[in-house]
This record gives structure tokens, C-alpha cells and sequence, in this order.
């Protein structure tokens, strides 16, 4: 997938902050960072974050209950890190160096955002991701991905336009069957975009047989990492060809790794999920006819920010089920009453929401007087054998001299075919 996208820098904008206090970061267990470990924020990372940090579900999301010291980041030495990430269950290699320390630790001071990206996941994307990873055989640990392309926001859209949970361009997201036209985009379709999201992957795969060279090809595309490895002449490691990457893909792997362990282990470190409470379980059903989203709002009573949450692809909120069947995901309780009340939201507001122009008749081109003399339509009568001006005056209702003046005759002479303006 080569593209520059929101990839890699939830973590980055992130950790660009200095909010915590400099005495604690000091006082505590940073590792040693190399230089040419610095990395560029695209310009508009920051306003995708803020987008992230406001959005509506995180205003209807509860911090959940659970046991913690402070409300203040919590570090561990290397040593500590280093352990934890080789007690987790996983198939791709988690090892440690000073990146992933500093990620570990920028992430553990960013409480709120990794407390919303855990209940998030938790509660709602992580099933639907290990879903299609297990459908291809795929590392579950893959999982996380989204957490550092997309911050979980499903309508996240990158400064070169990458786009969804897992930031597809369109090229790619097109070379692996979503729909993206001007009223669909599958890129922020769940399950669509984890489907496609898993088989990319899996052929990544199947180019490197190694998985921290596919995570990277993921970011960068296969030939900035082909550049690489003859760059670095033939090998075949990440770390290896690391010097010769892009700067942004140098961190890449490191944040993987991170995002690992604080998906894990966020509860040593005073986080605690913040929980949607508007999801609790959904479930889908077919639409084979064209909808708006308000329509379903309005008549079943379900706010119009927890449908578009729920159903992220309709660009515009309206579902195209007259051309195609599509899919609308409910809260579980609310599928049979849409069911049965698909009459009153299709009519509901129907004229406002839906009707379209089916044809249209080009207008007959008419002529206005001018403003000044005066306004409306303007009538002309072409003449015929016998007639006369007084004639055609109480035809029209108006008089000979009006008549005379509208077209500039001097005389009551006329011709006959003369086309005269009689009002």
C-alpha cells in the first residue's frame, strides 16, 4: 500500500506533547533515544487527533471502574518492559530497544486517549478485527494496527487521503473489492475494511515470510522496503535495512510493539477503559431500498451520531438500497421494529431526504422586458391577413398605443408575419 496516511502517528502527535511534568519524565525510566530517531508530524496529524478527542461517542463512553494509584503516568525500568513483552501470547516478535521504550512511555503518560482507544476496542473493534486475522490465519496480534493508523476513528482520513480504520488508499482499497464512490466508502466499513485489511496482509506475507517487514511494507508500500533491503545490500531483517526506511517507517515496528504491550498492560500504568455505553450488542440486516439515516433517527428514536458510528461507509447517510442491497447495522433490539416500521421511515420525510429528480424538461427560452419599463413575461402576436392594430389591441386587452409603443411604429401600417410585443 504505498502511502504517506495517518499511519504511524497517533503515537507520534501524541508524543510530540510535553504536558507531563519534565521533573517526572527525568526522575523516571526513559531510555536513551538515538537521533535519528526523530520523525515529521504531517501537518494536519494534529487537527486528526483533535477530530479523534471530540468525536461524539466519546461524550456517551464511561471510565470504567478499576484499581488504580493516581491519576498520574506511571514508568517502569526497561528490564520490566522487556519481560512483559515476552510473556505475551504472540507470533510476531515483540523485541525491545530504546524506540519501543519511548513509545511505551509516551503512551502511558497519553491516559485519556489510550483510555478511549482501550474501551473502544475492547468493546466494540477488536472482535470484528481478530474475526477476518482468523478467517486468513493471520497473527491476532495484528489487531492493533488500527490503534496506530486510524486512533480506532473510523472516518479518519490522512493528509494524502488514506482513508478508514485501517488507512487505505482509494487504488488499494479498490484492489481488494470496497466500494468507494461518492455516497460509499468500505475503507470505514468494520468488518469490510478488517477483510480486506487481513487479506492485504496475508499477501504481504506471502512476499516476505516476515512479519516486521510486512507491518513496514503496510506503512510504506513493498517498494520503498525493496529500496531498502538493495540499499542495505540484500538483507532481508527489519532492523537490519532500519537506516535505509523512511523516516516515518523507522518507527513503525517500534510503535507496533508498543501498542502491544499498552493494549495489554494498561492497567500498571492508572489506565482504565472508557466504555461506549451506547454499544452494547448489534446486529445487521439488509436494505434494498434507498434510505437516509435521519429517517431511521427520527422514527425508531436512535440518535443520528450512533447510526453513523454504527454504519460509518454512508458517506452522505443515505443508504443506495434501490440499486444494490447494503448492509445497516442496529442496535440488536431495534432490528425488528425497523422491520416493521420500514413503511413509516421510508414515507417519513421522504420529499426532504430521498425523492430525486427522475426527469427534467429544459425550460422555452422567454424574454424580459427590462426593469425600468417593466417586468413579467412579454407577449407578441404575429400578424395576419386582416388584422389591424385596434384589433389585435382588444384582443390583448390593451390599446394601439401601447402597442405602437412597444415595437416603435410611427403609423397604425402593418404587415402581414410582422411579430409585434402587445404586452
Amino acid at each position: 500500500m504505498v502511502r504517506k496516511s495517518i499511519a504511524t502517528l497517533t503515537l507520534i502527535y501524541l508524543f510530540s506533547t510535553n504536558s507531563f511534568s519534565n521533573v517526572l519524565w527525568e526522575n523516571q525510566y526513559s531510555p536513551t533515544i538515538p537521533e535519528d530517531t526523530s520523525m515529521v508530524v504531517p501537518p494536519d496529524y494534529e487537527k486528526a487527533v483533535v477530530d479523534m478527542m471530540n468525536d461524539w461517542y466519546l461524550s456517551r463512553s464511561v471510565i470504567e471502574k478499576c484499581y488504580r494509584n493516581s491519576t498520574d503516568p506511571v514508568f517502569y525500568p526497561d528490564s520490566v518492559y522487556i519481560h512483559r513483552l515476552q510473556m505475551l501470547p504472540y507470533r510476531i516478535e515483540m523485541p525491545y530497544n530504546n524506540i519501543v521504550g519511548m513509545f511505551i512511555n509516551r503512551y502511558a503518560k497519553q491516559i485519556r486517549q489510550v483510555e478511549y482507544m482501550v474501551g473502544l476496542g475492547e468493546h466494540y473493534y477488536f472482535s470484528i478485527f481478530e474475526q477476518a486475522l482468523a478467517k486468513y490465519d493471520l497473527p491476532l496480534e495484528l489487531k492493533y494496527l488500527p490503534i496506530i493508523e486510524s486512533a480506532l476513528n473510523s472516518r479518519a482520513v490522512s493528509y494524502m487521503g488514506a482513508g478508514g480504520l485501517w488507512q487505505f488508499i482509494v487504488g488499494t482499497g479498490k484492489i481488494y473489492d470496497l466500494e468507494i464512490n461518492s455516497l460509499i466508502d468500505e475503507r470505514s466499513d468494520p468488518v469490510k475494511s478488517s477483510e480486506a485489511a487481513a487479506r492485504y496482509l496475508r499477501d504481504l506475507y506471502a512476499i516476505y515470510n516476515d512479519w516486521h517487514l510486512v507491518i513496514a511494507a503496510y506503512n510504506c508500500g513493498p517498494g520503498n522496503v525493496a529500496r531498502a533491503i538493495r540499499k542495505s545490500g540484500g538483507k532481508t531483517g527489519y532492523w537490519t535495512i532500519y537506516p535505509y526506511l523512511p523516516k516515518e517507517t523507522r518507527g513503525y515496528v517500534p510503535i507496533f510493539i508498543a501498542a502491544n504491550y499498552i493494549m495489554n498492560y494498561y492497567q500498571f500504568h492508572n489506565i482504565c477503559p472508557a466504555i461506549p455505553t451506547f454499544v452494547q450488542t448489534t446486529d445487521s440486516i439488509t436494505v434494498d431500498k434507498r434510505v437516509h439515516l435521519q429517517q431511521i433517527s427520527e422514527v425508531l428514536n436512535i440518535p443520528i451520531e450512533e447510526l453513523r458510528f454504527l454504519n460509518p461507509q454512508y458517506k452522505r447517510d443515505i443508504i443506495p438500497g434501490n440499486i444494490k442491497p447494503y448492509v445497516l447495522v442496529l442496535p440488536a433490539e431495534q432490528i425488528s421494529l425497523f422491520s416493521h416500521n420500514l413503511d413509516s421511515i421510508l414515507a417519513h420525510k421522504a420529499n426532504e431526504l430521498i425523492v430525486k429528480q427522475i426527469t427534467a424538461e429544459p425550460a422555452e427560452k422567454t424574454e424580459i422586458t427590462p426593469k425600468s419599463k417593466s417586468s413579467g413575461k412579454v407577449t407578441y402576436y404575429q400578424v395576419r391577413h386582416g388584422d389591424t392594430l385596434s384589433d389585435i389591441a382588444r384582443k390583448y386587452g390593451t390599446t394601439v398605443a401601447k402597442i405602437k409603443g412597444l415595437n416603435g411604429l410611427s403609423s397604425n401600417v402593418i404587415r402581414v408575419g410582422q411579430r409585434l410585443k402587445v404586452r
